[in-house]
């Protein structure tokens, strides 16, 4: 009888949902970082940046460790896919399984974060005329973005415990 197989899944799979996950947090940054905006009242003016919503800095801290993450176990799977063998054996195994299910918990409480937010604030700053209207809508697609790179990052989680060796006890 044969060994089973060290990995159920393809890497091409894993390949490009990883890549899908880092083209959803980069667009996610990028929208979110540019999110700035100029308020004008018969008072002042003031420039309302996305650093000024703790939600939102919040969301920057788990797409920028998501694509820091991203990157690394993209450069892992590259490495897997040229050589045939994966770096670390069975502990890597084990690595990407609990890496992946922190990852996935983190990029979702960011999207959480930033849909939160906005509703909260939207609802708070929108009867008054504010004009924050494409602010808000610039947080909702960030978070959205963050939201479909969680969605990568949980089937990924999966696909990883699928890869685990099977021990009997």
């Amino acid at each position: 009888m044969a060994p089973p197989p060290s990995t159920v899944v393809s890497p091409v799979v894993t390949l490009m949902l990883r890549v899908l996950t880092f083209i959803f947090l980069l667009i996610s940054l990028i929208i979110l970082a540019t999110n700035n905006t100029i308020l004008s009242t018969n008072i002042a003016t003031i420039k309302i940046r996305f650093s000024d919503v703790y939600a939102y800095k919040y969301m920057l801290f788990t797409i920028l460790i998501g694509l820091a993450y991203t990157l690394l176990q993209t450069l892992f799977t590259i490495y897997q896919m040229s050589t045939g063998n994966r770096l670390g054996g069975d502990c890597l195994c084990q690595f990407d399984f609990y890496a992946d299910k922190l990852m996935s918990y983190i990029l979702a409480t960011g999207a959480a974060a930033g849909f939160g937010a906005t509703i909260d604030l939207k609802s708070v700053l929108e009867g008054n005329g504010s004009g924050l209207d494409h602010f808000f809508n610039k947080g909702n697609a960030a978070a959205s973005l963050l939201l479909l790179g969680f969605l990568c990052t949980a089937v990924l989680s999966i696909l990883s415990s699928l890869a685990l060796p099977k021990r009997g006890y």
